[in-house]
């Protein structure tokens, strides 16, 4: 293009951005610092997009704060921060990025902050368009780039560098040169809510990941399975996502508003120092829980926590109507096991009704202010004057024993009624409390005589229970010590007919190796019937292949053990051979009858109790009309029940025998299903148990069949059936 300069001859030649210059949409990223370590993560195709049209909108005077990753983040694009909306966690950076380099011995790409970027896009532009390379590009801050082609940039000097010759950096623009992985988002809307508690510990995994990165991998492993096992409802958009969310409780209760931690280091011994620290986070929390006072607190951080996580959830979903589950893993479970116990039905007729009975028992009224109204409604009025002698109010009253009120002189009848009625006054204030009066549901081995139910929190401290918001659809406990907890607490076994308030339904999901995992089902069964828990499937759709071959060798070996065992009463049983008869139609062969000597003149070999070595020339005769004699099945393999490698299913099976799948019934625990789901254990699990029993332990965050399970029975209440034809890995451990 040319322009003419007024007022002179000259004229100017205005160069045009050269034809090879694409523009090039930026992509925004966020810093995520894990320990020393920063990494620059990409937001979703979708997230990018949005804030990129905020940016826009923000430039012209609009809206500064954007939602992201499933309204979990906002980004505040005046800061340039991304601050987490669920939980406590630091702000982290965030960069609108064109252009990223990388060392000689990084693996990920840094973005530039976007003015360097901006400023490094114009010499671009310039070189481009002049056509002009080969050629250094010094910056005031000291960092020296050089430009060799249009897909070849490298840095050669940047500050604090060391002085000694180092490689230059590899200069990359735009995402097509960095190939880096983009997500593509979630899907916005969401049908169910399962908040996650942790066990003891501040850490999760093996990994030492904290609680929100091993709920963010469940959540990333939720839609991979979504896209996968139910792709189909997918398309048709009748599955959206389900949303999963941490509850902290360990900060709080090693907070310093409760100096736990404080106390316990004063008291500490000085060797051992990192395991005593160690001990103090983790193992200590057992203990905590079991304490009246920080016990309470344990319980009221779960509740707020959980109820203030689902009112800001429904603030910023407010077409959500899906149901709420809770997952607890290990003592997390224990906690939430406990809370459900304790939890009151929603208001109804029902409740009403009980409500009512709580306030008014046996035609007497316990809403009273005094002991003398009290006594007004009993009818024991007359006694009020010797209370008052003795100085007695309704809380010395509730410590007076039989023999009390017997010494003070009141007759038997009058006596039963008091003590009657000071006891109902009591566990209607528990029960006010939140605490359950009697669970008949529930029996205990250390009754007495004449006691046959204990209260649930047999063993419990006693402490306030606190009522969560919602009712919950189903409770998932991830390694739970849930049954040796009720069992040590003095519960022998769960009466079919228990269940939670306000949860119908209960998962005890456990890894065969876990030490701290123990089952329900046999405190609900006949103490002389034992049930196998449910395998959970593989998430590819069948067991593991090692799991197949050892069930194979397994009845292999009695396939053969069988063979040999019927050869040898095969060979055992050969039959003598039969004299002719004598004078008086007697036979040689004691206790041998008509048919069965004519049978023998007919050269028919009949089964019979013999010595093996009475006729040793007969073995092949004998073995030939057994085995070629085409009659098969007197020689078909009988199940026996120690060499059965499935419960309820023979080894080898007679023709036509059909198997058939136990009909087991659980009670209403998990609403007549089954209660205890075992998961299958690696082919390198296998190889020693003892050596892989943490790791079992601390599993339930990475594996795809706990995940896949929960998202059946999630979706599973709703209609939702997952793909049944699935592609199947041979090569799947």
């Amino acid at each position: 293009m040319l322009r003419h300069n007024a007022g002179s001859d000259e004229i100017v030649r205005m160069d045009l951005p050269s034809p090879l210059f694409l523009s090039m949409r930026p992509h925004w990223f966020y810093r995520w610092q894990d320990g020393t370590v920063d990494t620059w993560l990409p937001f979703s195709s979708e997230d990018s997009h949005r804030l990129e049209e905020a940016h826009q909108a923000c430039e012209q005077g609009g809206g500064v704060t954007v939602a992201t990753e499933g309204a979990r983040y906002d980004v505040r694009l005046p800061e340039r921060t991304r601050s987490a909306v669920f939980w406590e966690q630091a702000p982290a950076e965030v960069r609108r990025c064109t252009w990223f380099y990388k060392g000689d011995k990084e693996s990920h790409y840094t973005p530039y902050p976007e003015d360097f970027s901006h400023r490094l896009e114009e010499a671009y532009l310039m070189a481009v368009t002049r056509n002009k390379w080969r050629e250094k590009l010094v910056f005031p801050s000291g960092d020296t780039f050089t430009l060799h082609s249009l897909k070849l940039i490298t840095q050669d000097q940047w500050p604090n560098c060391p002085l000694e010759k180092i490689k230059p950096r590899t200069v990359k623009r735009g995402l097509e040169e960095i190939m880096v992985n983009i997500p593509e988002g979630e899907p916005d809307a969401v049908d169910h809510l399962v908040f996650m508690v942790h066990g003891i510990g501040s850490t999760c995994d093996m990994s030492f990941r904290p609680l929100v990165q091993c709920v963010n991998g469940i959540r990333s492993t939720s839609l991979d399975l979504l896209s996968t096992h139910f792709s189909a409802s997918q398309e048709e958009r009748s599955v959206g996502r389900v949303e999963f969310l941490p509850v902290n409780w360990h900060d709080a209760l090693h907070s310093e508003a409760t100096g736990v931690d404080q106390d316990i280091r004063r008291i500490s011994l000085p060797s051992l120092a990192r395991l005593r620290d160690f001990a103090t986070d983790t193992v200590l929390d057992l203990f905590y829980y079991n304490s009246p006072t920080y016990c309470q607190n344990i319980v009221d951080s779960v509740v707020s926590e959980i109820n203030r996580v689902h009112a800001l959830f429904l603030h910023r979903h407010p077409g959500f109507a899906g149901a709420v589950s809770l997952a607890g893993h290990s003592l997390g479970s224990l906690i939430l096991f406990d809370l459900l116990t304790n939890q009151k039905p929603a208001p109804g007729p029902e409740a009403a009704g009980s409500e009512e009975g709580e306030a008014v028992s046996n035609g007497v009224s316990l809403d009273f202010k005094s002991l003398e109204e009290g006594l007004e409604g009993v009818g024991l009025q007359k006694y009020m004057d010797l209370f008052e002698q003795e100085q007695l109010d309704m809380d010395s009253l509730a410590l007076c024993s039989e023999n009390d009120l017997k010494d003070l002189g009141i007759p038997l009848g009058p006596r039963k009624k008091i003590l009657s009625f000071v006891k109902r006054r009591r566990d209607s204030e528990e029960v006010g409390a939140g605490l359950p009066l009697l669970a008949p549901s529930l029996q205990a081995s250390s009754c007495t005589e004449g006691c046959k139910y204990l209260d649930i929190r047999t063993g419990q401290v006693k402490v306030r229970y606190p009522q969560l918001s919602f009712q919950p659809q189903a409770l998932f406990a991830l390694g739970s010590p849930i049954g040796m907890f009720l069992t040590v607490r003095g519960l022998k076994r769960l009466d079919p007919n228990y269940s939670l308030p306000t949860c119908k339904s209960f998962y005890n999901i456990y890894h065969p190796f876990d030490p701290v995992a123990y089952r329900i089902e046999p405190m609900m069964g006949a103490p002389d019937s034992e049930v196998e828990a449910v395998l959970i499937p593989h998430h590819k759709g069948r067991k593991r292949m090692h799991l197949e071959l050892k069930e194979g060798l397994t009845r292999m070996s009695s396939d053969v053990m069988g063979s040999l065992r019927t050869a040898w009463q095969s060979f055992s049983q050969l039959p003598i051979p039969v004299l002719p008869l004598v004078a008086g139609g007697t036979s040689t062969t004691m206790d041998t009858s008509d048919s069965e000597q004519a049978r023998a003149e007919d050269g028919q070999w009949q089964p019979g109790q013999t010595n093996l070595w009475i006729s040793p020339l007969e073995w092949p005769k004998a073995v030939q009309l057994n085995y070629f004699s085409g009659e098969q099945d007197a020689f078909l393999i009988r199940p026996s029940p120690l060499s059965s490698p499935v419960i309820g299913r023979p080894a080898v099976m007679s023709p036509g025998e059909k198997v058939e799948e136990q009909n087991v019934q659980m009670g209403m625990l998990n609403g007549g299903r089954r209660i205890d789901y075992v998961l299958q254990e690696t082919p390198f699990e296998s190889f020693n148990e003892y050596l892989f029993a943490l790791q079992s332990h601390l599993c339930y965050w990475d594996s795809e069949d706990t995940v896949l399970l929960m998202l059946k029975e999630i979706y599973g209440r709703l209609g939702i059936q997952p793909q049944t034809a699935l592609a199947t890995d041979s090569k799947t451990g």
